[in-house]
Formats: C-alpha cells, structure tokens, sequence
C-alpha cells in the first residue's frame, strides 16, 4: 500500500494521478502532514509525499527506525517536475518507487545512492536476501576494488565489475568477496553471502499439526544439512493438505508460497524412502519427498519425522535467461523502456557490433559484450544460448523487432527447456518506414523479404503475386544490395501487373537514423536504384491515396472488382 500525502491544491491532483494509474494501491491522507505522515508511516508500506524536502525529513525523522524495516519515502515537488528518494533507497523501494511515479507523474527520478549513481546494481536489491558486509564489498565495488564473484553455481544475476572464482581470484588476499550460496558459511568481514532461491520444503502433515511443528522441522532439517533458511523459496504438498492451518499459517509466517500437486503427480515421482502409511491416508507413497521433487531438480535432505509431520529439502538447479531484445530502428526514443531494463539486467550482451555500439552507454560496468561482425546470426544466436546454458543473464540484440526478419527466430530454434527465454518487442522498420509516410498499413498488409540467401527467388516470386492478387500493401525488406540488384524491379512488376500505375509507393532509407530519406512516388515511375540494403519499400493497394501529401490506406475497405 502506498501512502499519497498532500496538503495543496497541485499536491492533491498529482496524488489524484497516482491514485488513477495505481488502483486498489493508493491510500490518501489530506490532513495536516504533521498528523496524517505518522499515520501513514505506520499503515504504509511507502509514501510519496507533496511536500518540501526539508519538511519531510523533519517529519519523519523521530520515526526512522531501520533501512530494512522503515517504508519507502519519496518527495514529488509542489510542480511535480522531482522525484526524490529520501528514505529506504535499496532496501525500501524508494528508489524503484520514485521512477514509478515519476512515469505517471512526467517528472524526473532524482537517485542519489552511490551504486545507482555508479550504474551497479545494489547488492541488497537485486531480489535476494544478502548478509555481511554490504556496505564494505559495495564501497570496493564504487572504488574499483578487486571484489571476487564465487558460488556453488552460475546463477543469471546482473552485471557486476568483479573477478570470477578460478580467474586470478586469489592474486589479492587482501580482495572482497561476493558468495552466492544455500549453505550456512562463517562470518567473514570482506564477505558479502546472496541467498540464491534453490531450496524447495516438501511437507506432510497430519490433521490439526500445528505451525510451529512445521517451521521447527522445516529449520532442524536445514541447520543438520547446513543449509539457509534465506534460501527456500517455497512449501510444497499434496493438494489434500493445501488448505491445512498449521501448513498455511507456516508458509504465511515465512512469506513462502504453498505448491499443493495432486496426489497422482507425487505418486509418479520416484523416492528413496515411500511409505504405506501416506498412501493409505491421501493416495500416494510419499508426500515431502515427491512434493519436494516435483517443485526442485535434486533431494538434499531426506525425509524427516516429528510427531504429526514429515519434511524433505530439495534443491532447484539454476536455469539460465536470454533475452532477445529488439533495439528499434535506431532512434534511443524509440527504444522500449522494457528493452532497456532487459539491458540492464543481462550480464553477458551478444550481438552486430554497431547495433551493440547504439546502446554501449546503457551497459551496467561489469557487462560482458560478444560483438560480431555481419552475418553469422546463428553463430550469435548459438553463442547467446550457450552462455544462458552457463546460467548466465545474456542479451541477445538486433535491430527492429527480434521477432521480425532478426535473432528471436535462430535463437529460438536452438533454445531448449532449460533456459528461461524472454522476446521483447522493438519498432520494426515497416512500422517505422510507415509512420514517415502518414498510414500506408491502415488495413491488411503483407511484409516480404526479398533476400534470396536462405529462400529461393521462386518462392519468393510466389509470395509476391499471392500479395497482388490479394491486394495487400505490400512491404518489402532487403529490397536491393550490390550483389542482389535485380529482384525489386522484378517484385514492382509483378505488382504493376495487378495494380494501377498511379498506386502510391514509397522508400524510406534509414528511418529515424542520420541520413534520413523518404521519397514518395508511385509504382510506374518508382525507381528501384533509389533502394538498398538501409531501405523499406512500401507499394500501395488499390484503395491507397496520397491526401495532403501523406500516403493513406483507409480502413474501410472498399472492393473494386477489376
């Protein structure tokens, strides 16, 4: 619940705007600040707050309490133009929530934390819970320190300027340490420990068990194995016991999502130690085994009684992630927000080299960048899988759309089911070619490449005419290169044959990149030598008109039979 505090007029209409965009999220407190902050500050777990900086910090000052239990603190300005984190930057959400609301609001987000200023991520806000020495390893990190990354296993997590374990790790005993482990490890003051979530509690229960049963099981299993109770990220049973209190209560007290599988799952599941006793009360040999197993990879710590419960640890194997991102036709206003989070987030970049120069500036310090000359996108493609198949957070990038004549196709076709895959939409050259125009795609259209690398002309040929005998606008990429100079003459014609010579048609070269060109003609006097390889060829249908000197295909489709 966030907390909208405001006094003014301006105050409570930008409050008014964050309450509109966050529904069922909001509550708003109008009262004097000095009454209604303190109340907010208890009910809430952030505030934004229309209100002078000095005047929150003085309010909220006797309440602060710690930077992990105090709610987030955000100061919007009286013109709603600042957006300034003031309490709980990483550990809070404060920052995350002045972006928020600086989206809504059109302001801008003022983050002062060191490591956010730096461009790193903070080690306390990446997801995960994280001990140690925090502030000693980020300070190493801000000062170009040699900080050491070791672990159990490559988990995806962003990029980090650091040495990885059995890289030279060891030249410098005096270095710091990031460990990303599930297992209980001394206290070490140059050591930051990340609980990566890798344990899964399977649990069987009787009737009426009682929570903290549960919970002391679950935490005597843990400590005999030697392993963080940081690191579970979840209950699991059998669907006969998911509505049970004492399992609920426990998976509520600990913020763990209860997995309840059906009976027939579990049974399925093989397991060391099957009993009689559970497949007479609820239908399978086993419950915190398989349950265990069915939401993890690997069985760590055997089944365990006490009186009215069982339990069983599992361990989940990391799995990778790719992100195919398309970066849009090269304008940086025209890349999606969501592409530049995927960024941001990716410790490994494969791509072209230039279109990995266009976004250099938006890489995290610590990013692995594998550029490569033209062509060879499978090879990128197999490399941007392989690296995911490692465990790490990789970005695959190309121009456009990735699902659009680009990478998401080759890279799809070799990504298994042990990687997490993720394809975010970019603006493909059609659309930016269109928006040039007017609206030449405002019905059915129809987008051909008329590169005849990987598809034969003839099918290519076939393509073309099906479009003029179905009166499509007609877009095409790849339309002429050095090497391929003849086959948009041949595609024209075969649409001239179907459509008037007076039909609208257009190229657009480098569309939103220096060196802009858009040339407006029609098909009779279309010259294919204006194309190239930067270029979009647009054809209209029978029904497109130039109005006011923009190309139009109106939506209403009006047949004329020929």
């Amino acid at each position: 619940m966030i907390g909208l505090i405001a006094v003014t007029a301006a105050g409570r209409a930008a409050a008014a705007r964050l309450a509109a965009a966050w529904p069922g999220q909001t509550r708003a407190y109008e009262s004097p600040a000095a009454r209604s902050l303190p109340q907010a500050w208890a009910e809430c777990d952030g505030l934004v707050c229309f209100l002078a900086c000095g005047a929150v910090i003085r309010l909220i000052a006797p309440l602060l309490d710690g930077k992990h239990t105090d709610p987030a603190v955000v100061c919007v300005d009286e013109a709603a133009r600042f957006a300034v984190p003031l309490a709980g930057g990483h550990a809070g959400g404060a920052n995350a929530l002045a972006a928020r609301a600086a989206a809504v609001l059109g302001a801008e987000p003022v983050i002062t934390t060191a490591s956010d200023a730096a461009g790193l991520p903070g080690l306390d806000d990446l997801g995960w819970p994280a001990e140690g020495a925090i502030a000693a390893v980020t300070r190493a990190l801000l000062d170009g320190g040699t900080v050491v990354l070791d672990g159990d296993e490559t988990w995806p997590l962003p990029p980090l300027p650091v040495i990885r374990a059995g890289q030279g790790a060891a030249a410098d005993p005096a270095g710091y340490r990031i460990l990303v482990t599930d297992r209980v490890v001394p206290a070490d003051p140059r050591t930051v420990v990340l609980r990566p979530p890798s344990l899964v509690a399977g649990i069987g229960a009787s009737r009426n068990v009682r929570c903290a049963e549960v919970l002391g099981l679950v935490d005597e299993a843990l400590a005999a194995a030697g392993l963080s109770p940081a690191s579970v990220t979840a209950l699991a049973t059998v669907d006969a016991k998911a509505a049970e209190p004492g399992l609920v209560a426990a998976a509520r007290q600990r913020g763990w999502p209860l997995l309840a599988y059906p009976a027939a799952r579990l049974a399925a599941v093989p397991v060391p130690n099957p009993g009689e006793a559970a497949l007479a009360a609820v239908g399978t040999p086993s419950v915190a085994e398989a349950a265990a197993l069915a939401s993890a990879d690997t069985l760590v710590v055997q089944k365990r009684k006490s009186a009215m419960a069982t339990v069983a640890i599992a361990r989940v194997r990391p799995r990778g992630r790719l992100a195919v991102i398309g970066l849009g036709p090269g304008a940086r206003d025209l890349l999606p927000p969501r592409a530049v989070a995927e960024l941001r987030r990716a410790s490994v970049i494969v791509g072209l080299g230039r279109y990995v120069d266009q976004i250099r500036d938006l890489l995290r310090p610590g990013t692995e960048v594998a550029a490569s000359g033209p062509g060879a996108e499978e090879e990128r493609a197999r490399t941007a899988v392989a690296r995911a198949r490692q465990g790490h957070a990789v970005a695959l990038v190309g121009s456009g759309d990735a699902g659009v004549y680009a990478m998401a196709s080759p890279a799809l076709q070799q990504a298994g089911d042990d990687i997490d895959v993720t394809v975010v939409p970019g603006v493909t050259a059609s659309l930016a070619a269109a928006a040039l125009l007017g609206a030449p795609l405002g019905h059915d259209h129809a987008v051909i490449s008329l590169s005849d690398l990987h598809t034969p002309w003839e099918v290519i040929e076939r393509r073309v005419r099906a479009a003029a005998e179905a009166d499509y606008v007609t877009v095409f990429y790849n339309p002429r290169s050095q090497g391929r100079h003849w086959q948009l003459g041949a595609a024209l014609a075969v649409l001239a044959a179907r459509r008037p010579p007076a039909t609208p048609a257009a190229v657009v070269r480098n569309a939103s990149r220096p060196g802009q060109r858009v040339v407006l003609t029609t098909l009779a006097e279309f010259d294919p030598r204006a194309a190239d390889m930067l270029s979009v060829v647009i054809v209209g249908a029978s029904t497109t008109r130039v109005i006011a000197g923009r190309m139009v295909t109106p939506r209403g489709y009006s047949w004329q039979p020929r």
